[in-house]
């Protein structure tokens, strides 16, 4: 079986889907918002891996945040979701590049992350991703990494996922990050199936977040 090109599996379902026509769909990103604004002020950094055609972006800008970015594969996903935004998403970098090539040229005070890193299935896909965490995100920052739960789905859009609980997904970032929560969250497609998530946050450990 040849292997997926990433970047033209996820255009391609962009190019042929509406925003209501894949599974992952939420009018509100719940429960991104609440757990964003508990480690997070209108002036924090935050970058949101994985991004695509979301709604977490308006919401944030909503809520007064206003140093955003989103990154995602597609960049039919990151058009689809300035349309909709208007001119308020030039107050949004918007970043088309794969997680585990990605070259972060700053640091953030949030990664977020709903459902990019359960789909990286090899491990070098996961220490490139890991590698990039540690860079991009500020000690003392949090990272909040949603995936499949482990009674979830195997598989999300004709792709394979690696599902995860709290400690396993503590386990595989390692000891540069403290589990600080985590919470599970039933999702229900537009077409009405339930599919389980975790979310997870994380903080980057360093001698100044320990005081």
């Amino acid at each position: 079986m040849q292997p997926v090109d990433p970047q033209a599996h996820w255009q391609s379902v962009y190019a042929r889907k509406g925003e209501r026509e894949v599974s992952w769909f939420q009018e509100s990103p719940q429960p991104s918002l609440d757990l964003i604004e508990g480690c997070a002020t209108p002036s924090s950094a935050i970058v949101d891996i994985g991004g695509g055609a979301s709604h977490l972006a308006d919401a944030l800008l909503q809520r007064g945040f206003k140093d955003l970015t989103v990154l995602d594969l597609s960049s039919a996903a990151l058009a689809a979701a300035k349309a909709r935004i208007g001119s308020a998403a030039e107050h949004v970098r918007w970043i088309t590049a794969d997680i585990v090539t990605w070259a972060p040229e700053r640091v953030y005070d949030v990664w977020h992350d709903r459902e990019a890193f359960h789909f990286l299935v090899a491990e070098p896909d996961r220490a490139a991703y890991l590698a990039r965490l540690e860079r991009a995100l500020r000690p003392g920052g949090h990272a909040i990494i949603a995936t499949f739960a482990p009674d979830g789905p195997e598989r999300c859009s004709g792709l394979p996922v690696t599902r995860y609980n709290a400690d396993g997904l503590a386990r595989t970032l390692g000891p540069s990050f403290r589990l600080e929560s985590t919470r599970r969250h039933e999702h229900v497609t537009p077409w009405g199936a339930p599919q389980a998530f975790q979310f997870s946050v994380f903080r980057r450990w360093s001698e100044a977040a320990s005081g």
